[in-house]
C-alpha cells in the first residue's frame, strides 16, 4: 500500500507541476522552462518517494522495469493503477486552479501533434520520437538504478534525461514519454483523446525494448 500511494502522489506531482508550468506559465518562461518544470519535478519525487516505490510515475517505466526482470507483473499492473489514477487527480487540481483564472485551463497542457499543434510535425515524427525519447529515458533509469549504478545520484541523472528529453520533443508532441502524463490532462480536454493512443502504444515499444536489452544482459555490467 505504501509503494501505491507514493506512485498516486508522484505522478499527480508530475502532472500538476509539468502541465501546470506549461498551463499557467507557459507564455512567460517558454519551452526551456516547461522542460525545466517535468525534469526538476521528476528530481523532487524521486528523492522523496524513490526509497518506497522507486518513483516510477510512469507506466513506461514500471513496464520497461517489467520487462528488465526487476518487477512481476502483478505489481507492474498495481503500479499502472495508480499512475493513472495520480495523473487523474494531478490534472484535476490543476484544471480546478487554473480555471480561477483569466487565462483559464486552455488545452491542459496535453500531448499531440500535426496541424495547429507546436511545429506541426506529422505522425511519423511523433511516432519516433515518442518512441527514441521513451528508450533513452529507460536506458538511463535502467542503468542507473542497477546495483553496480550511482543510486546517490540516480534522481539527478533521471530529471536530467527528462529534461533534455523535452527540450527536444516539446515542439514535436509536447514530449509524453508517459502514458499517465498523456492520459489524465486529456480527461479534461477531450479532443486530445482522440491522439492519445499514440502515446500509449509508442511509449511502451521504447521501454519494452530497453527493459529487453537489460533483461539479455546487452547492457547489464557483469564484470
Amino acid at each position: 500500500m505504501k509503494k501505491i500511494v507514493a506512485e498516486v502522489i508522484g505522478t499527480a506531482a508530475l502532472v500538476f507541476f509539468g502541465c501546470g508550468a506549461a498551463v499557467i506559465a507557459g507564455a512567460e518562461i517558454g519551452t526551456a522552462g516547461i522542460a525545466a518544470a517535468f525534469g526538476l519535478a521528476i528530481v523532487a519525487m524521486a528523492y522523496g518517494i524513490g526509497t518506497i516505490s522507486g518513483c516510477h510515475i510512469n507506466p513506461a517505466v514500471s513496464f520497461g522495469a517489467f520487462m528488465a526482470g526487476r518487477m512481476s507483473g502483478g505489481e507492474m499492473v498495481k503500479y499502472w493503477v495508480a499512475q493513472f489514477i495520480g495523473a487523474t487527480i494531478g490534472a484535476a487540481i490543476l484544471y480546478t486552479m487554473a480555471n480561477g483564472g483569466g487565462d483559464g485551463a486552455g488545452a491542459m497542457g496535453t500531448n499531440g501533434w500535426g496541424a495547429g499543434y507546436g511545429g506541426e510535425y506529422n505522425t511519423t515524427s511523433a511516432f519516433i520520437f515518442e518512441v527514441v525519447g521513451t528508450f533513452l529515458f529507460l536506458v538511463t533509469i535502467l542503468g542507473v538504478t542497477h546495483k553496480k549504478g550511482h543510486p546517490a545520484v540516480a534522481g539527478l541523472a533521471i530529471g536530467l534525461t527528462l529534461w533534455v528529453i523535452h527540450l527536444v520533443g516539446i515542439k514535436i508532441t509536447g514530449t509524453s514519454v508517459n502514458p499517465a502524463r498523456s492520459f489524465g490532462p486529456a480527461l479534461f480536454y477531450m479532443p486530445a483523446m482522440s491522439k492519445i493512443w499514440l502515446f500509449i502504444v509508442a511509449p511502451l515499444i521504447g521501454a519494452g525494448l530497453a527493459g529487453l536489452l537489460f533483461r539479455t544482459e546487452m547492457l547489464e555490467d557483469n564484470s
